[in-house]
């Protein structure tokens, strides 16, 4: 099997670079550098191995348990670790299955008695309905298991699926800006790198303990949503007369709405989901390109990725990637 590039495996395997790159600092995989060339690459072995991350992930399983089982030649471990997961989907299971039993019974009652007025909802009722279920014969029944990779590929994009609770409604107020950006291979990381030294160079920390850290892709002609970055710019918020060296720029931001959602377990394809959960919306219009700041070099009025507690994550862990959470925020406006 030849070598890969990072884009290679990417596009293979449908995860972003950047996923790659955090599965590497995690220890999951490795890459290598080959003589005279700029990119990393992956063997035989870390793909196989990549392969292996793709199918836990979309099995549910926590990345801190992937760690211990691929780690791990201890198969009792794993097997402990797999049954715990069982369990927690058997307590979903359950769960959803009571409340489509409940639901069941509504709709064979409303459809007995023709109750057009829902009278059937009044508390008495409902406490009838609930108590004459029995809930074992409600449980789901079970059916021939899809076991392809379509199959479980349909089952975690539904699992996955963004609902109105999982998002949240923000407004970031006007910021000035210190803005580093960087790109090629890696460009969110040598981005942030030099926020994080101009933040601890600077005291920043100390005479603003409220800053705030954004990034985002920043392509002129930029890329789609959820695609790999090319070209990333990193923010800080500082002081209005604070002084931005060179090759930090100043940015004015004037702040703006912004739908809201925690970066789940280095997926991506969240941002995807989010811009669908915004263009579905009855109330907010997709308000993505719409200029919120000025910026001559790189593209404006994208989404945000903000480094969630950047205090903490920079002062006390120095800013390691196992620290990392990071909330996408997608611009958004309300509806007239």
């Amino acid at each position: 099997m030849e070598l890969q590039t990072a884009g290679q495996v990417s596009k293979n395997y449908g995860i972003s670079t950047r996923m790659l790159r955090y599965y590497e600092q995690v220890g999951l995989i490795q890459s290598l550098r080959k003589e005279d060339y700029a990119y990393r690459v992956y063997d035989e072995s870390a793909v196989s191995r990549l392969r292996q991350i793709v199918v836990l992930r979309k099995l549910r399983v926590p990345v801190k348990q992937i760690i211990c089982i691929l780690n791990n030649s201890d198969a009792v471990e794993a097997v402990e670790i797999f049954r715990q997961n069982i369990s927690e989907i058997d307590n979903e299971i359950t769960a959803l299955s009571t409340v489509k039993g409940i639901l069941v019974r509504f709709v064979e009652e409303i459809n007995e008695k023709a109750d057009v007025t829902l009278k059937l909802l009044g508390d008495e009722a409902i406490f009838d309905v609930i108590s004459s279920l029995s809930f074992s014969d409600n449980q789901i029944k079970e059916a021939k298991e899809n076991l392809s990779i379509e199959g479980l590929n349909q089952a975690n994009e539904e699992l996955m699926k963004l609902e109105d609770k999982d998002v949240r409604i923000v407004y970031l107020p006007p910021l000035t800006i210190a803005a580093a950006s960087a790109s090629g291979e890696g460009c969110e990381g040598k981005a942030a790198d030099m926020i994080s030294k101009f933040t601890v160079e600077s005291g920043l920390l100390k005479i603003k303990p409220d800053a705030r850290s954004f990034g985002f892709d920043c392509p002129l002609g930029a890329s789609e949503v959820g695609e790999n970055s090319y070209a990333y710019e990193m923010w800080v918020s500082v002081p209005d007369d604070m002084e931005i060296p060179a090759p930090l720029v100043r940015r004015e931001f004037s702040g703006g709405l912004y739908a809201a959602h925690v970066l789940r377990a280095w997926d991506f394809q969240d941002w995807r989901r989010l811009k669908e959960w915004v263009n579905a919306s009855d109330k907010y219009d997709n308000d993505w390109g719409s200029p919120r700041w000025e910026s001559p070099e790189t593209a404006y009025g994208q989404g945000f990725e903000e480094t969630l507690n950047f205090y903490n994550f920079v002062l006390k862990h120095n800013s390691e990637m196992n620290y990392l959470q990071l909330d996408l925020l997608f611009p958004i406006k309300e509806k007239e």
